[in-house]
């Protein structure tokens, strides 16, 4: 059964994992949120994470370095833009919430850039 396109990946699995393994998709679901969590957090700390038969996930600094100078660039461009007077209020609100998602991921990465 392929999954369909209305289910994320996270329900697909939680529904076709309970009956295979007769338990409860509340159990399921907690497990796959408690692990990718885990995974999440040991992310944050470490700089792999390794998923036993699936993959392994590596932190790679240089890639980081670029991509907040990426940001840094997009931030600055955004709030330029922001000065504009003859910006409607949806276009300010949405620049707005670009800025505060840029900054965001600016901040979530650097401490692992300066670790």
């Amino acid at each position: 059964m392929d999954k369909p396109q209305s289910l994320s990946m996270r329900e697909y699995l939680v529904r076709k994992l309970a009956p295979k393994l007769l338990l409860s998709e509340k159990v399921i679901d907690a497990v796959i949120v408690h692990q990718f969590t885990e995974a999440n957090n040991a992310l944050l700390s470490n700089n792999s994470v390794e998923i036993s038969g699936f993959g392994k996930f590596v932190f790679n600094s240089n890639k980081a370095k670029k991509k907040v100078d990426r940001l840094t660039e997009k931030l600055a461009a955004y709030k330029g833009m922001l000065e504009n007077n003859e910006l409607t209020d949806a276009r300010k609100q949405y620049i707005n919430t670009v800025i505060t998602t840029t900054s965001d991921s600016i901040n979530s990465i650097k401490p692992k850039i300066d670790a």
